[in-house]
């Protein structure tokens, strides 16, 4: 099949070879005639004009003389053979233009039909390679689907072979089975334990840190395995330990929440992949167990890449933590000198107190030795005026003993 575009309205259609033909010789045709008939009617106006030239140049000649006549006829004749000729010779001219038309007509034909041959060779290509890609992509999407239902047949058979006590242990068994494959070629400096620590009164079941070399700490993960059995009768949801999971993220200071589930194993939205669920609770993300060590991986890398900014963070904090400390130290001073400034000045106008005390006594010490001085001197002077005669005014028994004691004479 052909496919031709009307020139007029633009509009492409298709005709088979017997129909392309047909169409091609109806234009090579009508192509001719109309080429033909111009050339026809060109030939005939300029014949016109030759005769009415030759006319009037027969008219002007008999006009003139009778000889003149003859050499008009004779050179009319000549004019007569010549257009002859010239119309012979604007026949083969005319048969040369048209042959030329239709071979430049047949030339365009030709290269447009193969344009159509490798405008259809590409499409033909073109829709093998999309059929190829489809089919790849049929095959792709066919093996995910196959590998994904034989992993769920696994965990559901693997959960049929467990206690309700060894689901939960053994989920975590697994996952630490997994890093410790890989623990000493992907993540040689990591910790990655349980979390023995309930003093807030719940726990996750593993953290995992990692820092540089210089000691900071540029990924923090808590993780919560959570599992069931199939004939378990009161059915868990994975947005049940949410809050919880991150309470306990919360608490242990770490930076990122996965739960590796096996629960609602039918729901494709777990199914597809890792599950970014911080609409809910923030950094926080759920995964089957096949995703354990790509979410680690995935979230490493994130943190790595912010690793310099971390740095740059911890030199502010610790310059921060010294600006801390130092006024720490300034107001412990303050403190310090405050209070040893108020013991002093406490003790200070406790001494001068004392002194006040110890004046006002002095002065009570002076004014009562001032008071004996006084006294002494008036017993001075009553001493210094003393007689025997004072002494016995009132004892007439003493006045006699004296006076018989100075009337006796010594020996």
């Amino acid at each position: 099949m052909q496919e031709i575009r009307c020139p007029n309205c633009g509009e492409v259609f298709q005709v088979d070879e017997s129909g392309y033909a047909q169409i091609a010789q109806q234009v090579r045709d009508s192509e001719f005639e109309k080429e033909l008939a111009r050339r026809e009617s060109a030939l005939l106006a300029r014949q016109d004009e030759a005769l009415k030239l030759a006319k009037l140049q027969q008219e002007r000649a008999y006009d003139k003389t009778i000889g003149e006549r003859d050499a008009a006829l004779a050179e009319r004749t000549r004019e007569i053979e010549r257009l002859k000729e010239q119309l012979k010779g604007s026949e083969t001219e005319k048969k040369l233009a048209v042959a030329e038309a239709v071979q430049k007509k047949t030339q365009e034909l030709a290269e447009g039909e193969k344009k159509i041959l490798t405008l259809e060779s590409e499409l033909t290509a073109q829709r093998s390679e999309s059929q190829l890609k489809q089919k790849a992509l049929q095959e792709q999407y066919e093996e995910k689907l196959k590998s994904k239902d034989e992993q769920i047949e696994y965990y559901k058979d693997f959960k049929a072979r467990q206690s309700t006590k060894m689901i939960g242990e053994s989920l975590e068994q697994h996952c630490l089975t997994q890093f410790n494959t890989i623990r000493m070629t992907a993540f040689p400096t990591a910790y990655f334990e349980k979390d023995n620590d309930a003093r807030t009164g719940s726990k996750g079941d593993f953290i995992f840190r990692e820092a540089d070399e210089n000691g900071t700490e540029f990924i923090s993960i808590m993780f919560e395995m959570k599992n069931e059995a199939d004939q378990t009768a009161t059915k868990h949801k994975n947005e049940d330990f949410f809050k919880e999971l991150d309470k306990d993220r919360r608490e242990k200071h770490c930076e990122y929440a996965v739960l590796v589930s096996l629960l609602e194993i039918d729901n494709e939205l777990y199914n597809n992949g890792i599950v970014d669920v911080s609409y809910r609770y923030e950094k926080m993300y759920v995964v089957r167990p096949q995703f354990f060590i790509p979410i680690i991986t995935l979230l490493r890398n994130a943190a790595l890449n912010s690793l310099k900014y971390r740095r740059e963070l911890e030199i502010v904090r610790n310059q921060q933590l010294d600006i801390l400390h130092f006024e720490e130290n300034m107001n412990a001073f303050k403190e310090g000198f405050a209070r040893n400034y108020r013991i002093a000045s406490e003790r200070f106008q406790t001494a001068i107190d004392e002194i006040d005390k110890t004046i006002t006594h002095l002065q009570k010490i002076k004014d009562a030795l001032l008071s004996s001085e006084n006294n002494l001197r008036l017993a001075n002077n009553k001493a210094e005026d003393l007689s025997i005669k004072k002494l016995t005014k009132n004892a007439p028994s003493v006045k006699a003993m004296f006076d018989e004691q100075r009337e006796t004479p010594q020996e």
